[in-house]
């Protein structure tokens, strides 16, 4: 009996814990849905998919002049008037000639001015070209290399000697100045010289030198040198043996095919063009002339703006206004040159003015002739 109430005693509580704890769990069920406690679930994390594009092939360039698409078994050897590519690996496909011709990207000036007679270009005989006189395969040059126009001849008579006296006004850094300036010019009919200097409050500004000959093409210089406030003297040489422009203080070289110019002589050769046809000067015309400076050169695109009057040491004179503007984004300066027809094309005016709004200005004061010897 004993046992019996003991088994059934047991039973009981454990009955009893049972129900206990299930009573607790379904308190923790309704307490959760009741009160939105927090359930910590674990998300798997995100799983980015991208597509990888493959980079399309590079582009080999295309090098010139082109090998013709027939080619005959064995293939030749490469001439010498060919540019000498180095040959493809023979695992590389051949690159295919287009049926259009290559040209090169260089876009010739085109004269507004009627052409006159043609250059008796000198390597002509050869096949060489004016920018490469020597019988070699031709060389492709650098991007940023000037290649002057081959050589158009105007009819030019250079002015007869003279020294010309100049009032300066200049503009510097927001100052005012006054001085004075002079270009000597002499020539004996075969060769030149020009010697110019500015100043202002008893400072040289500017002094230049140009000396040359006169030949088929006009006024052609063979030194020039320049000296600026501040800056050391500097020279270009057309050299006539190597057919090259040169300069001391940079390392650039340009071919020499003939009527290149320098800053000081560019003045007098379109002197020259005036004095020599006048009808070549009209509203709108265009003269391009190679012109070097102290470190390099370029195609100058001089504008006949026309006729304007102008008073020169009290005297009312009709001039021509050719202007030189440089190209956006150049620091070139531009230069306003006013020709005198009625004083043998003299300049009569000078204007330099840089990109900053600083100018240097030139007014003739005294015209003085000349005999044409030398200095």
């Amino acid at each position: 009996m004993t046992s019996s109430n003991t088994f059934l005693s047991r039973r009981r509580w454990l009955g009893v814990l049972l129900l206990t704890a299930l009573l607790h769990l379904l308190l923790i069920v309704w307490g959760s849905r009741q009160f939105s406690l927090p359930v910590s679930v674990e998300r798997p994390e995100k799983l980015v998919m991208a597509n990888i594009v493959p980079l399309p092939p590079v582009e080999k360039p295309v090098l010139l002049p082109q090998v013709p698409k027939a080619q005959p078994k064995p293939a030749p050897k490469p001439s010498s008037a060919v540019a000498t590519a180095k040959p493809r690996a023979p695992t590389e496909p051949p690159v295919e000639v287009p049926d259009t011709p290559i040209r090169e990207t260089v876009t010739p000036i085109v004269d507004a001015q009627p052409a006159g007679p043609a250059m008796a270009d000198a390597t002509a005989g050869n096949g060489a070209s004016a920018a490469n006189p020597a019988a070699e395969p031709p060389v492709p040059a650098a991007p940023a290399e000037a290649v002057p126009a081959a050589g158009k001849r105007y009819q030019t008579s250079p002015p007869p000697s003279a020294e010309l006296k100049y009032n300066v006004e200049a503009l510097q850094k927001g100052q005012n100045y006054h001085g004075s300036g002079k270009i000597t010019w002499q020539t004996d009919g075969a060769n030149y010289t020009i010697n110019g200097q500015a100043g202002a409050l008893f400072i040289t500004v500017l002094d230049f030198k140009s000396g040359g000959e006169i030949n088929g093409f006009g006024v052609a210089p063979v030194i020039y040198t320049q000296k600026r406030f501040r800056k050391p003297a500097t020279e270009t040489t057309f050299d006539r043996e190597h057919n090259n422009i040169v300069f001391s203080s940079s390392a650039n070289k340009y071919p020499r095919s003939g009527g290149e110019q320098d800053r000081a002589s560019v003045v007098w050769q379109l002197a020259s063009i005036g004095r020599g046809d006048s009808a070549q000067f009209s509203p709108g015309a265009v003269i391009d002339l190679f012109v070097a400076g102290p470190l390099d050169a370029e195609t100058w695109r001089m504008q006949v703006v026309g006729q304007e009057q102008l008073e020169v040491d009290g005297n009312n004179l009709s001039v021509w206004h050719v202007i030189r503007i440089p190209e956006p984004g150049s620091h070139e300066q531009r230069l306003d040159i006013w020709l005198s027809p009625q004083q043998d094309w003299y300049p009569v005016r000078l204007r330099f003015t840089e990109t900053d709004g600083d100018y240097l200005d030139m007014s003739l004061s005294k015209l003085k002739r000349l005999d044409t010897v030398l200095n």
